[in-house]
């Protein structure tokens, strides 16, 4: 079982012979997806990010989760938000003891935490008393990644159950996502955007679909040749009477 099943129901069927089927929402989903905020540069994108935490956390006391690609990002992020001023929790992976915990306790009144994908992962995230009147707990993903199940895993932090909750890309046209695996395309997107600001919601949703379309097709290739050899090699070592 899996909330992420249905953008790999093809891969699915084709390798284990498996149809995916769609359970009901316990309660009606109450997220709200906000629209995407592309920033030229990293520089800028990080800038947005703690601009939105400021005004997100400081302001109207609300909690927010912020989601990095990596423990490098994680911990320049982190710098940036002590810098600011900004109390945070950061989570990377590295303390799997507690961080089920502090991940468990990223829904609280103006509680910041961020955390790389590996972090926390599992754990479910309560809202704090008044929390939900405020709107509930606010999820930043920024930057996309190859897989779009991971992205919805993230985002579907919040609103859970019935709660309240938003969630937004912070994005940058130099993310790893684009330079890999669309490079020409985010050089061109990019100066059509400086050229007409109105388009960029359109073009980066564009963009992110045509990468990472891309890079899942890498990816499933891989995961077929990789489970072919190992059909290769239990047939060879079953021939072979070392099947065992």
């Amino acid at each position: 079982m899996t909330g992420t099943a249905s953008e790999v129901a093809t891969e699915i069927k084709a390798i284990y012979r498996l149809d995916i089927t769609r359970v009901p929402l316990n309660r009606p989903s109450r997220r709200v997806r906000l629209p995407d905020l592309v920033c030229a540069d990293a520089g800028a994108k990080w800038r947005a990010v703690v601009e939105c935490v400021d005004r997100i956390a400081r302001r109207d006391a609300r909690p927010v989760l912020i989601g990095t690609r990596s423990v490098r990002a994680s911990e320049q992020l982190s710098a940036l938000l002590t810098e600011r001023g900004i109390d945070h929790a950061l989570l990377n992976a590295k303390q799997d003891e507690e961080e089920a915990e502090v991940i468990a306790r990223a829904g609280e009144s103006g509680r910041v935490t961020v955390a790389t994908n590996m972090a926390g992962r599992g754990t479910d995230i309560k809202l704090g008393p008044e929390v939900a009147a405020r709107g509930g707990l606010h999820v930043i993903l920024t930057e996309y990644h190859e897989s779009r199940r991971v992205d919805r895993q993230l985002l579907g932090r919040c609103a859970r159950q019935g709660d309240p909750g938003t969630c937004q890309a912070i994005v940058a046209f130099d993310d790893e996502l684009y330079r890999v695996h669309a490079q020409a395309a985010s050089r061109a997107a990019a100066r059509l955007v400086a050229r007409w600001p109105s388009l960029a919601r359109q073009v980066v949703r564009v963009l992110t679909r045509w990468a990472q379309a891309a890079a899942e097709r890498r990816n499933a290739f891989g995961r077929r040749q990789t489970l072919a050899s190992d059909l290769q090699i239990a047939r060879t070592l079953t021939f072979s009477g070392r099947g065992e």
